[in-house]
């Protein structure tokens, strides 16, 4: 980063990317080059300018060669949430690769009906198997509450039972590839890049995924037990090496543009976004397993970095030339801020909040160094969306 964009990080200015519209606090961390553009948008000129996608799929067919019938009686497993992206994960290992895969999903029991409808539908449509897991009510309740006041997280629980559970079925059925969608890092925020490669780990799942937190940190809180956990354990390093466990993304070997796979997904298989529009971003076909996601879940989000769903949705759909930058920063500034009063009502009445204790414990988690409280007692930003006007 420039002088100036240093001055205003170390101060605790927010500064933006020129040419899409991530902000220097991105929650998963973000690099500046000296002409203002992020680590995103110059990761993302590898996905869309340099690789030949041709040659990287024949890159992956090497790759799994070894594995292919090593497994008992699956070929790998792909854990699945109905989304757009299980869909195109579970067409890519069934129909152009003939591979015999196992479906897993962590269920998180707040998916949308249409989640609900695709996720229904994959075992017929593929003719797969497929192995679905549900965490006791009593046990969610608390996760939910646990979640939100520990971490800021209401569904903590999902991000670590989607990247801990599949693992733990490979382990007991022996299986071991599991073949997983977008590589994180790289698409959004380009921590890594495309020629890196990036495999999911343990360390990915604790520090990441599960933001620094492990089951332990939860049993004797809220009254929950190890019993109720049983699911977020992890397998041991012996286990994972004794199948041989190993996590590919797909998306580092196959182009992964949202929009391409919806539209391919729909045709194909009649896939279904959410038929309402969301309040906090403008995308519907994202988060649909996950009724509070893009609700209450992001509005915690605002509290903590100042932005929301949309800037990370418009920020992609710049580098793929979805949106021009100033439709993104209108976007930005119509949605990241608006209260998610919709969402807000159905969540409170399966945790027993009161929306009053609800806006206190968000406030707990808001970041001082972009909000400020007015003399009236209310909150903002004093540079709220100082987007710069050189956009390249």
């Amino acid at each position: 980063m420039n002088k100036e964009q240093l001055k205003r990080y170390n101060t605790g200015k927010i500064f933006w990317c020129v040419k899409c519209v991530v902000p220097s606090n991105y929650a998963q961390g973000i690099e500046f080059d000296d002409s203002g553009v992020c680590s995103g948008c110059r990761v993302a000129k590898e996905h869309y300018e340099e690789i030949d996608w041709v040659e990287w799929k024949n890159k992956f067919l090497n790759l799994i060669k070894p594995y292919v019938g090593k497994g008992n009686n699956y070929d790998c497993i792909i854990p699945v949430s109905g989304g757009k992206d299980s869909y195109y994960q579970t067409h890519i290992v069934t129909k152009e690769l003939g591979l015999k895969p196992l479906l897993v999903t962590f269920h998180g029991d707040n998916y949308l009906p249409e989640a609900q409808m695709n996720l229904d539908r994959m075992k017929h449509l593929f003719n797969v198997d497929h192995h679905i897991f549900h965490v006791g009510k009593e046990a969610l309740l608390k996760l939910h509450r646990a979640g939100f006041e520990m971490t800021g997280d209401m569904t903590w629980y999902m991000h670590s039972g989607i990247f801990t559970y599949p693992v733990r079925v490979a382990v007991m059925m022996k299986v071991p590839l599991l073949f997983w969608g977008e590589p994180p890092g790289v698409n959004r925020n380009g921590m890594y890049s495309h020629y890196d490669f990036i495999e999911m780990t343990r360390k990915f799942r604790t520090e990441h995924a599960q933001r620094g937190f492990d089951w332990t940190d939860f049993v004797g809180k809220y009254n929950i037990k190890e019993n109720d956990m049983l699911w977020a354990k992890y397998p041991s390093d012996e286990e994972l090496d004794t199948v041989g466990v190993r996590g590919i993304y797909l998306g580092n070997y196959f182009r992964w543009e949202q929009h391409e796979i919806t539209k391919k997904m729909t045709e194909l298989y009649g896939w279904q976004p959410k038929k309402t529009p969301y309040q906090r971003t403008y995308r519907i076909f994202g988060g649909i397993d996950d009724m509070h996601e893009i609700g209450v879940h992001d509005w915690l989000k605002f509290m903590k970095f100042g932005y929301g769903r949309c800037t990370d949705d418009a920020s992609l759909d710049v580098r793929s030339g979805v949106l021009s930058r100033k439709e993104a920063i209108g976007l930005v500034k119509k949605h990241d801020p608006v209260y998610p009063s919709e969402d807000l009502g159905r969540w409170l009445d399966l945790t027993g909040y009161t929306k009053e204790e609800f806006d206190q414990i968000c406030d707990k988690w808001r970041n001082k160094k972009i909000w400020n409280k007015g003399s009236k007692g209310d909150w903002y930003k004093d540079n709220i969306w100082d987007f710069p006007e050189n956009s390249l």
